[in-house]
């Protein structure tokens, strides 16, 4: 059995001894490209600064990402991006999520391919 079929968690530093960061790119943009209402493709791959991130050691959310060499980062819209707007605006009354507590619904993966 090689090491893609044996079901296991690895850590970022095992994964990147079986895969190539910067090969599954596209891989990453086909499968979650299919799930439009559910994040969907990435809006960018590549250097954060073009998106106007400084650094990924300090994010505005959740927690700091380390890249090994070769790593890609990858960025999907977020609900995020929108919570912050409505902090910003001072909405008096505002139903949202909060990172990692995401909304669970009855659908299944298959129902929202697209």
């Amino acid at each position: 059995m090689t090491a893609l079929e044996q079901p296991a968690i690895l850590t970022p530093s095992q994964a990147r001894e079986v895969f190539r960061p910067a090969e599954l790119v596209g891989t990453a943009v086909e499968v979650t490209a299919s799930h439009p209402v559910a994040h969907g493709a990435p809006v960018h791959a590549g250097d954060p600064a073009e998106l106007g991130i400084a650094s990924l050691d300090a994010p505005d959310f959740g927690d700091a990402v380390e890249l090994a060499p070769g790593d890609v980062p990858v960025f999907w819209a977020c609900g995020v991006t929108p919570q912050a707007v409505v902090m910003a605006s001072a909405a008096p009354y505002v139903i949202t999520h909060s990172p990692g507590r995401m909304l669970i619904t009855d659908r299944t993966d298959e129902s929202l391919a697209q």
